[in-house]
């Protein structure tokens, strides 16, 4: 046996999550790689995924990878411009009759909200005027998470990052990408979340059946980044959309539509009473004025869409 295979048979001894049978390590009981593998169940073999820098990279180590179709490695502010490259060459060689069309990949970029909410942002912009056809997958677990869960254009306010771990926590605003990408018009955009997999793959459905520049933007609980046990990552994905904190819909045809509407929700504090980053708006003193502000940050967000 190789010392390359000694090192990838070891991984299978790490306390630590597996994809689709293979060796690859991911944290436990992470978010994002239980949307992911719920959509690629759909997505399938007939895929190029261009997977930006960021924690999925750890999916693939050369040479294996735990999925059956495609990979390719970019930088991080470079995978929708990889993504034009890659649906360019496969246009040509269908064109030429180089590659049959049954036999032709849909293309697909990874990233997570370091790379879709910031270092990527001006590519992505680009990609979606042009009408690239690709589908644009975010996991969004609210911080640089590979690198130590720094801020990022993701973190929501007053959440404790590597690098916001002083008074208030993060002072800025966590960013709206759904609404970034709808004033592009896209041909399709959704929110997405693993513990709700019914709306998931009801998404991911609607997205692949179209041409043209699709989002599905999945919130991504993260055990280390936002200081949880692993064991609770459905039940706070689910809180976070029974709080409101998480809105669920999609654009299509210029209209924005909710998809599931909480109508009774539950307390905001609910949600953030799970995780340390919000530990400092409880304990030692708790903190009415920040969570008074989340609680009218929904409360707000709710109140216009009723309207």
């Amino acid at each position: 046996m190789s010392e390359q295979e000694t090192r990838y048979r070891s991984t299978r001894d790490l306390p630590s999550l597996h994809l689709l049978g293979t060796g690859t390590p991911m944290c436990a009981g992470c978010g994002g790689l239980e949307a992911l593998h719920q959509i690629y169940d759909q997505l399938g073999e007939r895929s190029l995924i261009l997977n930006a820098a960021g924690c999925m990279t750890l999916l693939a180590v050369y040479p294996y990878t735990p999925f059956r179709g495609s990979w390719l490695y970019t930088a991080m502010a470079s995978a929708p411009a990889g993504a034009q490259g890659a649906r360019d060459a496969l246009d040509i060689l269908v064109a030429q009759g180089r590659l049959p069309p049954e036999e032709d990949l849909r293309v697909v970029v990874l990233t997570g909200d370091g790379s879709a909410y910031g270092m990527g942002l001006s590519a992505t912009s680009g990609a979606i005027e042009r009408g690239l056809d690709f589908l644009y997958i975010v996991y969004d677990n609210e911080g640089y998470a590979n690198t130590g869960q720094q801020y990022s254009g993701a973190t929501p306010h007053a959440a404790l990052t590597a690098t916001s771990r002083l008074g208030a926590g993060f002072p800025g605003e966590k960013k709206d990408l759904f609404a970034i990408w709808v004033a592009h018009r896209p041909a399709y955009a959704a929110t997405v979340i693993g513990a709700e997999p019914l709306d998931l793959a009801r998404k991911v459905e609607q997205a692949l059946a179209i041409r043209g520049p699709k989002l599905l933007l999945a919130l991504a609980p993260c055990p280390t980044g936002w200081d949880f046990d692993p064991q609770r990552t459905v039940e706070i994905g689910r809180l976070a959309v029974q709080t409101g904190v998480w809105p669920l819909k999609e654009y299509r045809d210029g209209q924005v539509v909710h998809t599931k509407v909480p109508r009774e929700r539950k307390p905001v504090e609910d949600y953030l009473r799970t995780q340390g980053r919000f530990r400092h708006l409880f304990e030692p003193e708790r903190q009415d004025a920040l969570i008074a502000a989340w609680k009218a940050r929904v409360g707000t967000y709710w109140a216009s869409v009723e309207t």
